[in-house]
């Protein structure tokens, strides 16, 4: 299952945004508001929204300043999140977040509306900072 958002354009250097979205504990700054958990470590961070399960995501690739691709951390639910980042001018840049999971087609079914809203808040609030 693949979901992406749409692109937005942030008043920052792509330097900027890829050094910001490098460090996961500014993921808690851009969650949804209905957070009910969020805990970070050195390249990994575990949040839950309220009514769902925890999930655990880690960094898994870093590619400066243009790609960030974090991992589920759990076999059940493999996918990844991955933050397109590309340069429009010196002060500004355009991210997009991908989505790539890859469940049976029930589950997908039960999520995809979910999930397509938390990553369109994800760079609603990536667009803000």
């Amino acid at each position: 299952m693949n979901l992406e958002s749409p692109k937005v354009t942030v008043q920052k250097s792509s330097k900027e945004i890829f050094e910001y979205l490098s460090n996961v504990e500014n993921f808690e700054h851009i969650m949804p508001k209905n957070i009910d958990k969020f805990e970070a470590g050195k390249d990994s961070f575990l949040f839950a929204l309220k009514g769902m399960p925890e999930i655990e995501l880690k960094l898994e690739e870093v590619e400066a300043p243009k790609k960030i691709v974090l991992g589920s951390a759990s076999e059940k639910f493999p996918f990844n999140l991955t933050a397109d980042i590309e340069e429009a001018s010196d002060s500004s840049s355009n991210v997009q977040l991908l989505f790539d999971g890859q469940f049976n087609p029930m589950v997908a079914m039960m999520v995809k509306k979910p999930l397509q809203k938390f990553i369109d808040t994800l760079i609603t609030n990536i667009g803000e900072k």
